[in-house]
C-alpha cells in the first residue's frame, strides 16, 4: 500500500470574515426573471401591424409591476410576447425561447398573468410546468389564478387548471366547427382568403363578388383549354406573359398570404390549371368542407371524400357560364385517367426531377411514352429538365428489382446471414438483461414496501424514512430507465428481423417477372428521381427509393 496513502487531506480554514463575504455576494444575487405575455387573437385596437395590442400591453404592465414590487429580490432579463399565437400552438417563438432560456439556466422564475397564457395544453404542463421547470430550479408563477410552483401541495391546484384549460379549447373548437358548419350550410364563405377570381364583399359578410382582373384569366384558361389547348400548355402561355399565378397574385392585392419563396413558386404549373377547371364555385356554387382537422391540438387537416362536401348552389355571381363548363368537364372526362386505355401509368406519380423536385408527368410521341419534367415545359429558363422513355425506365428498374431479388432470396445465404446471427445472439443477450433488471425492479419495490412498515412500526423516523425511500426510489427509477432501454431495443432487434422476413415475402412474389405493373411499383418504389444523362457514362442519372 502506498504509505502517503494514509496521510490527511490538508484543508484551509476559511476565516468568519470571509464567510460572510461569501454569504453577501451569494445573497446579493437577485432571481432572473424572464415575464411571458400571450394574445391568441390579433387586437382591433392595433394602430399598426407592429404595434403591441392592448391587452398584451396591461399584460406587460401587470406583470412588469408585479416584478417591480420584489426589486430588492428579482430582476427582469427579459419580456417575451406571442401575438396571435393560441395557447395550443407549441410553435410559438418567445414561448420556445423561455424553455431554452430555462434549460440552460439562464432564468430562475418565469412570470404570466396566468397558467393559461403560458399553455393550455394539460401535455404541457405536466412536462414542463411541473417537471422540467423543477429539475432545471425554474419557479413558474400565474398571478391572476394563483399558480406558483414553489408553493407545497399546489401540485394537484395547477394539474385541475391544466385539465380546466385544456378542456376549454377542446369545447371551444367543437363549439367553432359546430359554428362554421352552420355557415358552410347558409352557403356562406368563411375562407380568410378568397378564391382566385373573387374578392369579399365589403358589404356582405361570407359573400363573394367577382374580381374583374384575375376573373378575366379564369375565363382564358377555360376558352383554351375548351380549344384543345393542353393544361401544360395554358401555363407555358400565362408564364410567358407574365401573369401572376394565384399565390403570387394574392400577394401583390396586399392579402394576407403565404408568398412564394423562389421564382418556381410564382409560376403556372399543370396542377394550377386542373385544380381551376374542375372547381364548381365558377359556376356560381358554394362549394365547402374539402378537408377536416384531425385533432383540436393540430392545424393539420385531412381530406374528405366528395360526397361529404358542402354544396350550396347559387350563391354569388358566377365567372363560367354553364354551356362553356359542360362542355371543359366533358373534355375533362374523356381524358380523366393518364392513358386514353383508361388504366392509370405504372409510374404515375413515382418520379420525380432530380433538379426541381416536381412530379414528372406523361407524354407520347410516336407510340412510345415519355415522361418529362414540368417545370421545364412551363419555363426552360427555371429547370435543366429531366427526361425518360418509359420503356427505359421499367427495363432499368427491372434490372435493379432483380439484383435485390438476387439478394434476398438466396435461402442458403439468408438462413446464414450475418445479420440474422447478431439478431438472434442480440436478442438472446438482451432477454436475459431484462429479466435481471425486472429482478431489481420487483426487489427495490418489495423494499419500499418493508421501509413503509418500518416507519408504521416506528421502527424509523419520519425524517429516516424520507431519506431512505427518496434514495430507494431514485435507485429504482434509474434501473427502470435502463430496462425500458432494453425493452425498446428488444423491440427493435424484433422489429428487424420482421422487416427480413417480410422483404423475403413481397420479393418472392416477383421472382422473374419480365413486366413491371402498377401493383408493383406501388408495393416496392417510394419514388424515382430521374435526372439527365451522365457526360462520362453516357447513362441516365436514375435513384430508385425502394418502400422495402
Amino acid at each position: 500500500m502506498n504509505e502517503t496513502s494514509n496521510k490527511a487531506i490538508p484543508y484551509t480554514t476559511l476565516s468568519n470574515e470571509k464567510i460572510e463575504e461569501i454569504k453577501a455576494v451569494v445573497e446579493k444575487r437577485k432571481l432572473r426573471v424572464a415575464i411571458y405575455c400571450r394574445l391568441s387573437q390579433e387586437d382591433r385596437n392595433k394602430k399598426n401591424k407592429e404595434d403591441d395590442s392592448e391587452s398584451i400591453k396591461n399584460q406587460k404592465i401587470m406583470l412588469q409591476e408585479y416584478a417591480l414590487s420584489k426589486e430588492d429580490e428579482w430582476e427582469i432579463v427579459g419580456i417575451f410576447v406571442d401575438e396571435d399565437w393560441a395557447g395550443m400552438n407549441n410553435d410559438r417563438p418567445a414561448y420556445n425561447e423561455i424553455l431554452e432560456l430555462a434549460k440552460h439556466g439562464e432564468i430562475d422564475i418565469v412570470l404570466c398573468k396566468s397558467l393559461n397564457r403560458f399553455t393550455r395544453d394539460n401535455i404541457v404542463v405536466e412536462q414542463y410546468v411541473l417537471e422540467k421547470f423543477n429539475e432545471w430550479k425554474v419557479r413558474f408563477i400565474g398571478i391572476v389564478d394563483n399558480t406558483d410552483t414553489s408553493v407545497k401541495g399546489n401540485k394537484k391546484t395547477i394539474q385541475i387548471n391544466g385539465l380546466t384549460n385544456q378542456w376549454y379549447i377542446e369545447d371551444m373548437s367543437d363549439s367553432i366547427k359546430a359554428s362554421l358548419t352552420t355557415k358552410r350550410a347558409k352557403g356562406e364563405y368563411i375562407g380568410s382568403v378568397p378564391l382566385y377570381g373573387y374578392q369579399k364583399d365589403p358589404n356582405q359578410k361570407g359573400h363573394l363578388i367577382i374580381d374583374p382582373v384575375a376573373a378575366e384569366v379564369v375565363r382564358e384558361v377555360f376558352s383554351l383549354y375548351n380549344q384543345g389547348i393542353g393544361k401544360t400548355a395554358i401555363a407555358r402561355e400565362l408564364n410567358r406573359r407574365g401573369i401572376p399565378n394565384p399565390t403570387q397574385y394574392k400577394a401583390q392585392q396586399g392579402i394576407k398570404y403565404k408568398t412564394p419563396t423562389n421564382k418556381l413558386g410564382a409560376l403556372w404549373k399543370y396542377s394550377a390549371i386542373q385544380s381551376m377547371l374542375e372547381n364548381e364555385m365558377y359556376i356560381g356554387n358554394m362549394v365547402q368542407g374539402k378537408y377536416g382537422s384531425i385533432s383540436f391540438r393540430t392545424k393539420k387537416n385531412k381530406p374528405k371524400p366528395k360526397d361529404q362536401w358542402i354544396r350550396v348552389p347559387g350563391t354569388h355571381e358566377p365567372i363560367i357560364d354553364i354551356d362553356l363548363w359542360n362542355s371543359v368537364q366533358s373534355k375533362i372526362n374523356a381524358n380523366f385517367k393518364p392513358f386514353n386505355c383508361g388504366k392509370i401509368g405504372v409510374f404515375a406519380k413515382k418520379c420525380k426531377c432530380q433538379y426541381c423536385g416536381y412530379t414528372l408527368k406523361t407524354s407520347k410521341s410516336h407510340e412510345d411514352r415519355y415522361l418529362r419534367c414540368p417545370t421545364r415545359q412551363v419555363d426552360k429558363n427555371e429547370c435543366i429538365g429531366s427526361f425518360i422513355s418509359e420503356n427505359v425506365l421499367q427495363r432499368t428498374v427491372l434490372k435493379e428489382l432483380n439484383v435485390l431479388i438476387n439478394q434476398y432470396l438466396n435461402v442458403d445465404q439468408l438462413e446464414e446471414n450475418v445479420i440474422l446471427k447478431r439478431v438472434r445472439n442480440d436478442k438472446e443477450l438482451l432477454q436475459k438483461e431484462i429479466s435481471q433488471y425486472q429482478a431489481n425492479v420487483n426487489k427495490y419495490g418489495k423494499a419500499l414496501k418493508e421501509l413503509f412498515m418500518q416507519k408504521v412500526n416506528e421502527s424509523i423516523t419520519q425524517d429516516e424514512f424520507v431519506a431512505l425511500s427518496e434514495e430507494l426510489r431514485k435507485d429504482k427509477q434509474g434501473i427502470e430507465t435502463l430496462l425500458a432501454e432494453k425493452q425498446n431495443k428488444l423491440l427493435e432487434l424484433n422489429n428487424e428481423q420482421e422487416t427480413l422476413k417480410s422483404k423475403k415475402q413481397i420479393l418472392k412474389k416477383y421472382t422473374n417477372v419480365t413486366e413491371l405493373t402498377r401493383e408493383m411499383t406501388d408495393n416496392l418504389i417510394d419514388y424515382i428521381t430521374v435526372g439527365q444523362k451522365d457526360p462520362t457514362t453516357k447513362k441516365k442519372e436514375i435513384e430508385i427509393h425502394w418502400k422495402i
